[in-house]
C-alpha cells in the first residue's frame, strides 16, 4: 500500500515505536502521558495507512508482526535523530550520572579499563561503567536490541562488510573506531617441549590444544586457515576467556592462542613462552562498534573519545622523528 508522506502524523510514528519499545499498551501509554484508549486509536490509524496489523494480543502484552518488526528500526532510528537536532541532550560529565554498558572480551577490557576509568574519575566522577561478556564476532544483534552501547573487539568480517558497504555508497546502520593493532601469537609453558625451538607447522598440528571460544563452539579463525591448509588441529578443551586459558597452559602441555598485547596484564608473563604461529594470519584490528542511532548524543560522543584516549595510554605511539 502506498502511504501519502505528506497527510502521515509523525505522532503515530512516536505511538508506534514506544508500543514495540514496550510489547504492552498499557506501558506506552503511560510513557507517553496518553491513554491507553488513545494509544489503541494511534495505532488504528496506523494500520489503516499501512495496511497491517503491526501487533496482535499475545498474553498480558502484544506482539509485532513480521512488516512491524521490518519497520521499527527505520522509524526508530529516524525519531531518534529528529530528537537529537532539535532537542540536544546536554552531557556535562562532571555532573553526569550516566551507565555505559561496554560488550568485550577479558583481554580488551584488561587493556582498556584501566585508562578508562582514570579518565572517568578524573572527568566525570558520577558515571557507571558496565561490562558484559562479549560471546560472539558478530556484535550487530546485541547492538540492535541495545543491551550494549558499544562492542569492543576483532570483528574482522563485520569490519569488511562496513568497509565494502561504505565503498559502494550503501548505508549501514553501524559505525566504528579502530581502537589499537595486536596479533596473535602461540603461547605455551616455559618448559614445554616445544618451548626450545621455532615452532613449525607439523609440531604445531600434532601438539594438544587449548581453544578461546566466545560462543563455545569447538572451532576457530585458526582452524579456518589451517583447513585451507588442508590441515587441522586437536583441540581438547575450550574456555571462553583468555585469561583462563593463559592460567591453565602455563601449567599444562596444552598451547593456545592469545592476543600478544594481553600477556603483559595476565600476571603470569614470565610463566609463558610466545611462539609466532607458523601460518600466516592477519593482524589483530580491535575496533569499537556502535549502532548509529546512539552516536547523537554527547554522552555516547564522550565515551568514544574517553575510549580513544584510553587505548592511546594502553599503546602509547612513538614520537615522530
Amino acid at each position: 500500500m502506498k502511504v501519502n508522506f505528506r497527510t502521515l502524523d509523525l505522532n503515530l510514528l512516536r505511538v508506534f515505536d514506544e508500543v514495540m519499545a514496550e510489547r504492552n499498551l498499557t506501558r506506552a501509554a503511560r510513557n507517553l502521558s496518553l491513554t491507553q484508549p488513545a494509544v489503541s486509536n494511534a495505532l488504528r490509524r496506523l494500520r489503516e495507512l499501512l495496511g497491517d496489523e503491526l501487533v496482535r494480543r499475545a498474553g498480558a502484552g502484544v506482539a509485532p508482526t513480521p512488516r512491524a518488526l521490518a519497520l521499527w528500526p527505520t522509524v526508530r532510528e529516524a525519531l531518534r535523530q529528529l530528537q537529537h537536532t532539535l532537542a540536544p541532550s546536554e552531557f556535562d560529565p562532571a555532573s553526569a550520572r550516566t551507565t555505559f554498558v561496554l560488550a568485550m572480551a577479558d583481554a580488551t577490557a584488561a587493556e582498556l579499563m584501566p585508562g578508562l576509568i582514570r579518565i572517568g574519575e578524573a572527568e566525570a566522577p558520577g558515571i557507571s561503567v558496565r561490562t558484559v561478556p562479549l560471546t560472539t564476532r558478530d556484535p550487530r544483534p546485541l547492538l540492535e536490541e541495545e543491551a550494549a552501547d558499544m562492542a569492543i573487539g576483532y570483528f574482522p568480517a563485520l569490519m569488511a562488510s562496513l568497509t565494502a558497504a561504505a565503498q559502494s555508497g550503501e548505508a549501514l546502520p553501524f559505525e566504528s573506531q579502530r581502537l589499537y593493532v595486536s596479533q596473535y601469537v602461540c603461547a605455551m609453558r616455559h618448559d614445554h617441549p616445544l618451548a626450545q625451538a621455532p615452532l613449525g607447522l607439523d609440531e604445531y598440528c600434532a601438539a594438544r590444544h587449548l581453544l578461546v571460544s566466545f560462543s563455545g563452539r569447538p572451532f576457530g579463525f585458526v582452524d579456518q586457515t589451517l583447513g585451507a591448509l588442508g590441515r587441522e588441529r586437536r583441540i581438547v578443551a575450550t574456555v571462553n576467556q583468555f585469561f583462563t586459558a593463559g592460567r591453565v597452559v602455563a601449567s599444562s602441555d596444552l598451547l593456545t592462542v592469545l592476543p600478544r598485547h594481553f600477556i603483559g596484564v595476565t600476571g603470569f608473563k614470565e610463566q609463558l613462552v610466545l611462539r609466532d604461529l607458523p601460518f600466516e594470519q592477519p593482524l589483530m584490528h580491535v575496533d569499537a562498534v556502535w549502532h548509529r542511532r546512539a552516536q547523537y548524543g554527547h554522552a555516547h560522543e564522550w565515551l568514544r573519545q574517553a575510549l580513544v584516549r584510553s587505548a592511546d595510554m594502553a599503546f602509547p605511539r612513538p614520537p615522530l622523528a
